[in-house]
């Protein structure tokens, strides 16, 4: 097998199990690590490229989600008309990657837009996911927006850290095999 086949395929297993042991916990909990979905998704899109592990990822989500709810007695509260909201929710962190992806990939320097473009992707994730809960779930009929708003804004430092709990070591991994490839190129 090419060495190329075995980086993608070990890639794809760490995604795919990072999100299987971490979905079942929004936020953690002192012996839970928080939900690494997102950052799973945005790692997916700049490190692959394949719009089927898009589709693989998202029925993973929705099958954990089923299992969390239906085996593991999660509460269902979130799963409402607004679920399927999940969908572009993930695909602006995918997109995001891919974008990511098309900077120069090829030096530490190009970690720097990176993080820009995540902050601003989870920022759009963390809009799409919350207005749409608030617009289709049913529940909140008589709240105003601003008042809900102001309800849901405290969770968004804990959205954004618990993305860069995994975000932050993977762009570390990342700049070591950068530079451990640019030793090698310039030996």
């Amino acid at each position: 097998m090419k060495n190329l086949q075995i980086k993608n395929i070990v890639i794809v297993g760490t995604l795919v199990a990072l999100m299987a042991a971490t979905r079942m916990h929004h936020f953690g909990s002192p012996l839970h690590l928080p939900d690494a979905s997102l950052a799973v998704f945005l790692l997916a899109g700049f490190l692959l490229a394949s719009p089927t592990l898009f589709g693989v990822l998202l029925l993973e989500a929705a099958v954990l989600d089923y299992a969390a709810i239906t085996q593991m007695g999660v509460s269902d509260y979130c799963v409402t008309p607004a679920y399927g909201f999940l969908i572009p929710t993930y695909a602006v962190l995918w997109m995001a990657g891919r974008y990511s992806a098309r900077i120069d990939r090829h030096n530490v320097h190009s970690l720097i837009p990176f993080a820009g473009i995540a902050f601003a992707a989870l920022s759009a994730a963390f809009v799409i996911s919350n207005g749409s809960f608030f617009l289709f779930s049913g529940r909140y009929p008589s709240m105003s927006i601003a008042d809900y708003a102001v309800q849901v804004g405290q969770y968004y430092l804990p959205y954004l850290s618990s993305a860069v709990l995994y975000l932050a070591p993977a762009f570390l991994l990342y700049a070591i095999f950068i530079h451990r490839a640019d030793a090698a190129h310039s030996a």
